[in-house]
C-alpha cells in the first residue's frame, strides 16, 4: 500500500478555502456513510478525505494563532489584547 501523505496525492486541495475544503468533505463523509461507492471508489475518496481533514485543521491551527483576546481593564474598558489560549 502507498504510504504517501494524503496531501501529496491531492496538490488541490492547498488552494481550498476552509470552508470549500470543510463542505467536500462532509460530502465525502455522506457517501462513505451511505455505503453508495465501490470499494476502489471508497478508498480513493476516504484518502481524499483524509487530506481535507487535515488542510482544515491546518487551517484552523493557523486561525487560531492569529485570534487574540481582548483584555478589559479595571473600569471593564478595553484595554488591550493578548494572545489566545484554548480552554482545555
Amino acid at each position: 500500500m502507498n504510504m504517501a501523505k494524503p496531501a501529496a496525492k491531492h496538490p488541490d486541495i492547498k488552494d481550498l478555502s476552509f470552508e470549500k475544503a470543510l463542505k467536500e468533505l462532509e460530502s465525502i463523509v455522506g457517501r462513505l456513510e451511505r455505503g453508495d461507492v465501490e470499494l476502489e471508489e471508497s478508498i480513493n475518496i476516504y484518502e481524499r478525505g483524509e487530506a481535507l481533514k487535515e488542510h482544515c485543521d491546518r487551517l484552523l491551527k493557523q486561525a487560531e494563532a492569529k485570534v487574540e483576546k481582548i483584555t478589559l481593564g479595571p473600569n471593564g474598558e478595553p484595554a488591550g489584547t493578548e494572545p489566545f489560549k484554548a480552554q482545555e
